[in-house]
């Protein structure tokens, strides 16, 4: 009979356990972060377990309202590309604003180290409904490629 190898424990960056109202972390709810991903385990007769590779991070925001700022705890609010969590409260930790500069540090080396770049549309009055007037037409390139090398004309010297 085979012995069976024990794996070794996984050391995290930080770890949490969302706590009530009064900061007591009386909860099933866990988080666990480490440099690659951001892990959360919820339920207690049955559970589920997530997680977010840190480059799929795409927008990390702190809130805190008047009686988390009370008892030191705060909400962090995290977007992402995900396909089965888009959007992920990680509600009432303490050391928030600490947590969440730690969070958005290790998004950014994970997005250099896995080369995962975003673009962001910036467009001037994107708001702008249609027949206010206020938005600009949309800039259009000639792509016109006369020699066919598969470069348009325009953005050859």
């Amino acid at each position: 009979m085979a012995k069976k190898e024990k794996l070794p424990k996984k050391t995290y960056l930080w770890q949490e356990r969302k706590r009530n109202f009064l900061g007591l972390p009386w909860s099933f709810t866990k988080y666990f972060l480490d440099d690659t991903r951001l892990y959360f385990k919820t339920g207690f007769l049955n559970t589920t377990e997530d997680e977010i590779r840190l480059y799929r991070i795409t927008d990390v925001t702190l809130r805190r309202n008047f009686w988390q700022r009370i008892f030191g705890l705060g909400t962090i609010h995290c977007d992402s590309s995900d396909v089965t969590t888009q959007h992920l409260d990680i509600r009432n930790i303490k050391h928030s604003a600490a947590v969440k500069e730690m969070l958005s540090k290790l998004v950014d080396e994970s997005r250099l180290r896995n080369r995962v770049y975003t673009t962001e549309s910036v467009t001037p009055n994107a708001h702008a409904h249609a027949g206010e007037g206020g938005g600009m037409p949309p800039f259009e390139v000639d792509m016109t490629d006369v020699n066919h090398n598969g470069v348009p004309d325009v953005f050859e010297k």
